[in-house]
């Protein structure tokens, strides 16, 4: 396969990542690596990153898909020396027969010491060089094992377990830092620092697994695990610690967006009062008829918001991205007020201020009252609940947006109650993040609640959401 038959296969398997790449683009990237050529592996990728990436959310899928379509060695990436020519220096972890595991017990675990000695000492250096080759030759030495005749496999755990960077920041730390910089700000940086190089070789270690899997089963058969889904892709009901982490930098922009749409809905979707003077006027153009009426023009004020969100077990990560939500549009509205409820509703806004996100899901956790029965889901008491108690709360100018699986336990869905309180809102949106194909089905309540609110959106990940708040505004 010549070269740009394997640039025409990366842009599929980008495609392929959900990274949009155009046809230009991919003449773009040939004329680029045209210009500089093949030789530079690094300028080879900022040029190819340079024409195929239109958004930094794009990076990470395009370098895990780089790094297999165009490794930086072929097999242990060993240069043996010629038939009767000198032989080049050896490193630990090199084989000659390239077959680590014939070493002895012993052997492996003065391997092991040596490797982590190095590490060590590239670690506190930051050479990143060096650090790379730790990682190919640990995957040669430690993450190797035999699947049948002449298959291998190779696993990131055992190789981090045998090289177990973490175990070496007690070093690295009293290395990097005298008696006098412990405990300040020295350290912090210090620990910041040891944490972000051990994070790159971790990262180096998988590249390179990666690697050695798609030259062994097939670029096609890695790819699919090889890339995560984008970060606006991530499904809120599956995300991870790291997913939460990255959402809640994206989270805050779409709140800006969302306030700004719900405004500017609200100016478009009601004239303000007669001006009476103004259209007797106008009408004098027209012979005294009143054709055309005139307004007066609205003042410019900040929307109300109500946020009723479902903290149930079922939706926990999809309930850790909606408080982020509401966290960060109460900098957005004039006023903002935040329900949550398991099987009963109680107020949250107070844990709004003045809070760190974590301090505040903490706080909501143990002090709020949400559960009234058995600490199952149960909608139609926490509607009633929260009808009762908080009859102030939706008003003519609220928007309402609940956010939650509409899941009830086929319980009551008081359903007349919700009808009435979606009637008192300007606007009333709901959030659904399951499939859409799954509404209605077993225990959902959605067929109950979605014709009452102006519109139940399936909202599984951060990509549907900006679509949502795009369609607010109509064109």
């Amino acid at each position: 396969m010549n070269l740009l038959d394997r640039t025409v296969e990366f842009t599929a398997a980008l495609r392929r990542a959900n990274v949009p790449v155009s046809s230009a683009e991919t003449v773009d990237a040939a004329r680029a690596v045209g210009a500089i050529g093949w030789a530079d592996r690094d300028a080879l990728r900022a040029a190819f990153a340079a024409t195929m990436c239109k958004r930094p959310l794009y990076r990470s899928a395009f370098d895990s898909l780089f790094d297999l379509y165009f490794p930086p060695r072929i097999g242990d990436g060993v240069v043996l020396p010629d038939e009767g020519g000198p032989a080049g220096e050896q490193q630990p972890g090199e084989q000659r027969n390239g077959d680590p595991s014939e070493l002895t017990p012993q052997e492996i675990e003065a391997l092991r010491r040596a490797m982590r000695d190095q590490l060590r000492d590239a670690l506190l250096d930051g050479d990143d060089e060096k650090l790379r080759d730790l990682a190919r030759r640990s995957v040669s030495a430690f993450g190797a094992a035999q699947n049948g005749p002449g298959q291998r496999s190779y696993f990131i755990y055992r190789v981090l377990r045998a090289m177990s960077p973490e175990t070496l920041i007690a070093d690295l730390l009293a290395a990097m830092l005298g008696d006098d910089d412990r405990g300040g700000l020295e350290e912090r940086i210090a620990r910041q620092t040891i944490a972000d190089r051990i994070r790159a070789f971790e990262e180096m270690i998988s590249s390179e697994v990666r690697r050695r899997m798609a030259e062994e089963r097939g670029i096609e058969a890695v790819e699919r695990t090889a890339v995560k889904p984008l970060a606006d892709q991530v499904d809120f009901l599956r995300a991870s610690q790291r997913d939460l982490v990255e959402l809640r930098r994206q989270v805050y922009p779409l709140a800006r967006r969302l306030a700004t749409r719900l405004t500017a809905r609200r100016r478009l979707g009601r004239a303000g009062r007669l001006d009476f003077r103004r259209t007797v006027r106008a009408s004098l153009a027209t012979g005294g008829v009143p054709i055309e009426t005139k307004h007066r023009p609205h003042k410019p004020h900040k929307p109300e918001l109500v946020v009723l969100c479902d903290v149930s077990g079922s939706v926990s990560s999809f309930a850790h991205f909606t408080l982020m939500l509401t966290h960060a549009l109460r900098e957005q509205f004039s006023k903002v007020r935040a329900f949550a409820f398991i099987d009963t509703t109680d107020e949250v806004t107070r844990f709004l201020r003045g809070l760190e996100l974590g301090d505040m899901m903490a706080r909501i956790a143990s002090e709020a009252d949400l559960v009234w029965f058995d600490g199952h889901s149960d909608y139609g008491h926490a509607i009633e609940v929260f009808a009762e108690k908080y009859p102030d709360a939706v008003g003519p100018r609220t928007s309402l947006l609940v956010l939650g699986d509409a899941r009830n336990n086929y319980r009551a869905t008081s359903a007349a109650v919700f009808r009435r309180l979606c009637g008192q809102a300007r606007h009333s949106y709901w959030l659904n993040p399951e499939p859409r194909s799954y509404w209605g089905s077993g225990d959902s309540a959605t067929t109950a609640y979605a014709d009452l609110v102006d519109e139940m959106v399936e909202c599984r990940n951060v990509e549907q959401l900006q679509h949502f708040i795009e369609r607010l505004l109509p064109t």
